[in-house]
C-alpha cells in the first residue's frame, strides 16, 4: 500500500445526498488524494446492476466531483477505468441512508458498489448509518459514522482481506459517544415476515403498492450484525463475491451423479 492513499467515494443515494458528503469529509481525514463518482440521482436498491441499454453520461462537477447518469456499479467502473489519473488504493461506498444489514446486502447499491470495486482488484468497504431503530424522526445520526469512521478504515487497512472479500460495515442508531464498541460479526437473518406491501389507492380508485419493511426488531442471533446494531455496536462483516455453498456440493454431487 502506497504512503499516499488515492481513495475512490461513491454510493447509491445519489451525488447530492448529505451521506456521501459526510464520507467525503472521512475520506480525507485520511488521505487528500480523494475522488467522488456517484450517481446523479438515487439508485437506492439498485443492487449489482449496470446499465447496458443507454449510454453513460458522465458530469464534472468540481475538481474530484463526478456524477454518472447510471448505477453505483457503473460509477465504480467509470471512477475506476475513466475518471481517476491512475490506480484506487481503496473503494469507500455510502455512508447509505439506513442500515444494510442481513438480506440488505443482496439488495444494496451501496453494498454492491463495494462488490465491483472488489472485482476490479480493489480493497472496497461499503458504509451504512443504521435509522429507524431507536430513532422514531428526526434526522438521521450522521455524526456517528462521521465521528468513528477514519480511524476505523485505519484499523481495517492493517488487515489482509484477501482476494474477492469486502467489508460492510454499519453504524449504529445512536449518538456518537454511545457507541458500545465494534464487533466483527456474520449476516444476519431477518424475521420471515419483516417485508411490508402496502396497499394504497389512486385519485381515480385504481390500488397501487409500497415496499417496505416491519419496524420491529427481528429475533437477532449473536454475532450476526443485526444483534451488534440492536446493541449500539459498529458492525463489520466481511462479505465475498463466491457465493457458492460449498457444504451442499457433496450431497448435489451424489444425486447428478447416481
Amino acid at each position: 500500500m502506497a504512503d499516499r492513499l488515492r481513495i475512490l467515494v461513491t454510493n447509491d443515494d445519489g451525488i447530492h445526498s448529505p451521506g456521501i458528503e459526510a464520507l467525503y469529509r472521512i475520506a480525507n481525514e485520511i488521505t487528500d488524494d480523494v475522488w467522488v463518482v456517484a450517481p446523479e440521482s438515487e439508485q437506492s436498491g439498485a443492487s449489482h446492476s449496470l446499465t447496458l441499454t443507454d449510454p453513460l453520461r458522465l458530469r464534472q462537477l468540481d475538481e474530484h466531483w463526478f456524477a454518472v447518469r447510471g448505477t453505483p456499479t457503473d460509477c465504480v467502473l467509470m471512477g475506476l477505468k475513466k475518471v481517476l489519473p491512475g490506480p484506487a488504493d481503496l473503494v469507500l461506498s455510502g455512508i447509505n441512508r439506513g442500515q444494510n444489514l442481513a438480506e440488505d446486502v443482496t439488495y444494496s447499491g451501496t453494498v454492491a458498489a463495494a462488490m465491483e470495486g472488489t472485482a476490479l482488484g480493489v480493497r472496497s468497504i461499503a458504509f451504512s448509518q443504521a435509522y429507524g431503530i431507536e430513532s422514531t424522526g428526526g434526522p438521521l445520526r450522521w455524526e456517528t459514522a462521521e465521528t468513528h469512521g477514519a480511524e476505523l478504515v485505519r484499523k481495517l487497512l492493517k488487515a489482509h482481506w484477501g482476494p474477492g472479500v469486502l467489508v460492510n460495515v454499519n453504524f449504529p442508531d445512536c449518538d456518537p459517544h454511545e457507541v458500545a464498541g465494534i464487533e466483527v460479526t456474520r449476516q444476519g437473518k431477518r424475521d420471515e415476515d419483516m417485508v411490508v406491501l402496502d396497499e394504497r389507492e389512486d385519485a381515480r380508485g385504481n390500488p397501487y403498492y409500497w415496499i417496505g419493511f416491519s419496524r420491529r426488531r427481528s429475533e437477532a442471533a449473536q454475532g450476526t450484525d443485526l444483534k451488534a446494531i440492536y446493541e449500539r455496536r459498529i458492525s463489520v462483516t466481511p462479505l465475498h463475491l463466491d457465493l457458492t455453498q460449498a457444504e451442499s456440493l457433496p450431497t448435489l454431487k451424489s444425486v447428478i451423479d447416481g
